[in-house]
């Protein structure tokens, strides 16, 4: 059984967890005795029993990881047992029942319910089949929520699609890894984030067919609750759904004053109640109901979203010839259509976004009708995508953009120097010893702890767009599809379409410079943000042909 063979190097981990734990309980005793307390001479004893909590917290954490994949591999090899024991020549109901019966045995032994036991054993099972997966859990590199999450994100997807997911995130020497923070550094919403982004550019199906089934299943579910409350939820396209969210997020701010008592928390479905329950009212209760049905006929329709928030589209996708997924900020993913629709049917708040074509990293924001100060904040709002202080996971439209080493001394207003936080961080990092890195044009920036210990950024990973392939010359075109090499010695396509074509499929370090050599042309990085030559550059027109 190989998934015995391996429980005893987990075991170990496991030992090696508890030996760290007891060492650091045995110091903090010790620090407690009076008369070592007196004979510690400089060493701050509140400060090191601090540090020895936080340790144990990290330490537990690891151990918590190691158990769990302990479980992972005895529930899976439960089942296998029990179909050894069932033998070979057994029936498929003989089967199935004998799993069924495993399956409500450990939910016994774990005193949890016959659904959650099989959850567990599928999960467990696609862990224990991707092996980078089960390995960092019993390392206790990540924790087991972070494996449900690639448990769950790999449904679906076939076992070369689930091999390539886990590669990218768990595999540093796979061709395009995954950016930033390991899996186990990101709480379990942002790394689901990542996985899901990742997943929804590479799923056999595309987005637009999967997308169309989830409209079909959109529905409204209401859930009675104690203390006479209740539940009430929307299943929505994503779009509709975080246009609701953001119309009753701004109507909220809106109604805040002192004189206000409700908090924007109570204020939301105060708002959401308000509206659904005034709209299509009859007037009379003796009305005919066909004559209020002819009255109201908007009721059904559901409006365009007015997008008020940051909608990046690659720009073959918004010209219609690929359906590479655009990114709704605040949402993630979805679909190209559905983008072009916001674009088209009045998305006031909509910013071309220009994207480098060899990393998908962002180069230039547009603008109309703002200030370049707040074209910088979008900006800032589009490479960080939330607040950057590890952990959080705030995207509202509200929050600050901070001078990450501050203007009192000497810091200066480019995007290198800005970070997103929400209010709460932005009041910590000004009252306390938490410390930003810096930043860059592409990546958002680390934090380092009052205690020293460091967080990496949160990486966008960004992905190249995808080019149609009728701009591809057919010499390339022909090439590709022969799975030969587009660069051969001899080619002699030398326009600056199949120039850019071979430079998405280089490594960086095979780039060619991208700027001729000479004075006619700019480098955007020396223009400062106060330049007037940016409001020129910034507002160039944007029009969609026909």
């Amino acid at each position: 059984m190989g998934i015995s063979g391996g429980l005893g190097a987990v075991l170990e981990g496991v030992r090696a967890s508890v030996a760290a734990l007891d060492a650091l309980v045995l110091e903090d005793r010790n620090l407690e005795h009076p008369a070592l307390t007196a004979s510690a001479g400089d060493i701050d004893v509140l400060q090191r029993r601090y540090e020895l909590c936080l340790g144990r917290l990290e330490v537990v954490a690891r151990l918590e990881a190691q158990l769990a994949a302990v479980k992972t591999r005895d529930a899976v090899e439960c089942l296998g047992l029990q179909q050894a024991m069932t033998g070979p020549d057994a029936s498929l109901q003989d089967r199935t029942y004998a799993e069924m019966s495993t399956v409500e045995e450990i939910a016994g032994v774990l005193t949890i319910s016959s659904a959650a036991a099989g959850a567990l054993v599928d999960q467990a099972r696609r862990a224990c089949s991707l092996p980078p997966v089960l390995e960092a859990l019993s390392a206790g590199d990540m924790s087991w929520q972070h494996a449900k999450i690639v448990a769950d994100e790999t449904e679906g997807l076939d076992a070369v699609g689930a091999a390539a997911l886990v590669a990218h995130f768990f595999d540093p020497d796979a061709p395009k890894p995954a950016r930033g923070a390991a899996p186990g550094e990101l709480v379990p919403s942002r790394f689901r984030a990542k996985v899901r982004g990742w997943r929804e550019r590479h799923h056999p199906d595309s987005i637009e067919k999967r997308h169309a089934k989830g409209v079909t299943d959109r529905r409204m579910e209401y859930s009675p609750d104690r203390d006479g409350m209740a539940w009430l939820s929307l299943y929505l396209p994503g779009d509709t759904a975080c246009a609701i969210w953001n119309r009753t997020t701004a109507t909220a701010r809106g109604l805040q004053s002192p004189d206000e008592a409700r908090t924007l928390t109570q204020l939301r479905p105060d708002i959401a109640a308000s509206l659904l329950l005034g709209a299509g009212t009859a007037t009379s209760t003796g009305e005919n109901p066909r004559e209020a049905a002819e009255t109201h006929t908007d009721i059904g329709r559901v409006p365009t979203p007015k997008a008020d928030v940051l909608v990046t589209v690659p720009v073959f996708s918004l010209l219609g010839s690929t359906d590479e997924p655009a990114t709704l900020d605040g949402f993630g993913p979805i679909p190209a259509s559905m983008a072009r629709k916001l674009v088209a049917d009045g998305a006031h708040s909509f910013y071309r976004v220009l994207v480098d074509p060899r990393d998908g990293a962002p180069l230039e924001i547009g603008r109309t009708n703002y200030r370049l100060t707040e074209t910088i904040k979008q900006w800032i709002r589009m490479r960080d995508a939330k607040c950057t202080f590890p952990g959080c996971t705030n995207h509202t439209p509200d929050n600050d953009t901070d001078h990450l080493h501050a203007w009192d001394h000497g810091g200066t207003t480019n995007v290198s120097n800005l970070g997103q936080l929400c209010p709460k961080h932005h009041r910590l990092k000004h009252h306390s010893q938490w410390a930003p890195d810096p930043a860059t044009t592409k990546d958002p920036p680390g934090w380092t702890s009052p205690t020293g210990r460091h967080y990496k950024p949160e990486h966008p990973d960004p992905e190249p767009p995808h080019w149609p392939q009728w701009l591809a010359p057919a010499e390339l075109q022909s090439r590709q599809a022969q799975g030969l090499d587009a660069e051969r010695p001899d080619a002699t396509c030398n326009d600056v379409l199949c120039f850019n074509i071979r430079c998405l499929e280089a490594g960086p370090e095979d780039l060619p410079p991208w700027e001729p050599d000479n004075d006619r042309y700019l480098d955007l990085d020396d223009i400062p943000p106060d330049d007037p030559l940016w409001e020129e550059f910034l507002a160039t027109s944007f029009a969609m042909p026909r």
